[in-house]
């Protein structure tokens, strides 16, 4: 009977429960939802999209390119890299180099100089403060005017420095953590997310981007890439770096697996429903968790959603409740409906056929 039960599985298990992605089925246009976002996204309705990559169950429902592009395309989906770095922690905690994300920043960061504007807060600064974007240094990509900024980070050699140099953050016009959901109040913080990638280094004594190559991108055979670098060398995890539309689908497959890929545990599964699960609100509707956006999409938004998103309205996404995985890439740079096209998208396409 045990061997009966076994081969059933095999059978009739889904294919993401293996650890990989069914590559191999064809571009579906006979759902007409599909036929439909196909057809407006050629006709150019929501700008210049680049890629729309579905799969379900581990197996690819859609796939198409768009605006010259193809699947040897790299894509810079700018700050959905981010996310780069909930993974490789994740990967690390696995394999015993950091505790957790509680443990506190300045463990494994070691300033270049004395900080500048020194407060014994600072030293209190946890990983997750960095995760969330809830720490209190004053850093804040959305006012041009914020120490922090990123464009002024640009300019600075030491981003690290840069980062732990920066003051602490009033909250004369913004909610006081007490004040807010969860406990915390998010400033949008690229400087945050890049010292994460010292952080990692330190911790796995190795240059971040051989720890990735060899524990990240070799078991999901993603072959084809191109990393950005701080200017002292170290991987930028800002945003930025570039791969194939397939191999952003097996990142946020490997998400929806819970940490899992083949016969192997990549990262821990509570870790994965940590980093996914609402830690400080973002904005009406949305909250983050370890720099992953989380949103609802569907009818009464009855379908809850983790997505690495960056500018120009990069989604890769994922919706546990429909075993769905999606990858939407475009060149929408600075458009400010960006984001509400691939928000659509989801909504009137995506969630409706995989509901279905």
């Amino acid at each position: 009977m045990r061997y009966l039960q076994r081969a059933l599985l095999l059978v009739f298990a889904p294919a993401y429960l293996f650890g990989q992605i069914d590559f191999s089925t064809a571009r579906d246009l006979q759902n007409p939802l599909f036929r439909e976002m196909d057809r407006q996204v050629r006709e150019g309705k929501y700008g210049k999209i680049t890629s729309i990559l579905i799969a379900k169950d581990g197996k690819l429902a859609f796939e198409a390119y768009y605006n010259g592009t193809d699947s040897l395309s790299l894509r810079n989906t700018r700050s959905a890299t981010k996310s780069l770095a909930t993974i490789l922690m994740g990967i690390a905690i696995q394999q015993g180099y950091i505790a957790s994300e509680k443990e506190l920043l300045f463990k494994y960061v070691h300033p270049s100089k004395p900080l500048e504007n020194p407060d014994p807060r600072k030293m209190e600064i946890t990983l997750e403060d960095l995760l969330t974007m809830s720490s209190l240094l004053e850093c804040d990509d959305s006012n041009p005017y914020s120490r922090g900024n990123e464009e002024r980070m640009y300019l600075i050699e030491d981003w690290l420095q840069f980062f732990l140099d920066l003051p602490i953050r009033a909250f004369t016009f913004d909610p006081k953590p007490e004040d807010m959901p969860y406990g915390r109040s998010m400033s949008y913080c690229s400087a945050g997310a890049a010292a994460l990638a010292f952080v990692l280094e330190n911790a796995v004594h190795a240059p971040l981007q051989e720890y990735a190559a060899k524990n990240l991108f070799g078991p999901l055979h993603i072959g084809d890439y191109h990393l950005h670098t701080t200017p002292t060398g170290t991987l930028n995890t800002a945003g930025g770096s570039e791969y194939r539309s397939r191999d952003f689908l097996k990142m946020i497959q490997l998400l929806l697996q819970k940490g899992r890929w083949g016969n192997r545990q990549l990262m821990p599964s509570d870790w994965v429903a940590r980093a996914t699960t609402p830690h400080v609100n973002a904005r009406p509707g949305t909250d983050y968790g370890y720099l992953l956006w989380l949103k609802s999409y569907g009818k009464d938004r009855k379908y809850a959603c983790f997505a690495m998103a960056g500018n120009g309205g990069q989604k890769i996404a994922a919706i546990p409740d429909l075993g769905v995985s999606i990858v939407i890439t475009t060149v929408n740079y600075g458009n400010p409906k960006a984001h509400d096209y691939t928000d659509e998208i989801l909504d009137r396409y995506v969630v409706p056929a995989m509901a279905d």
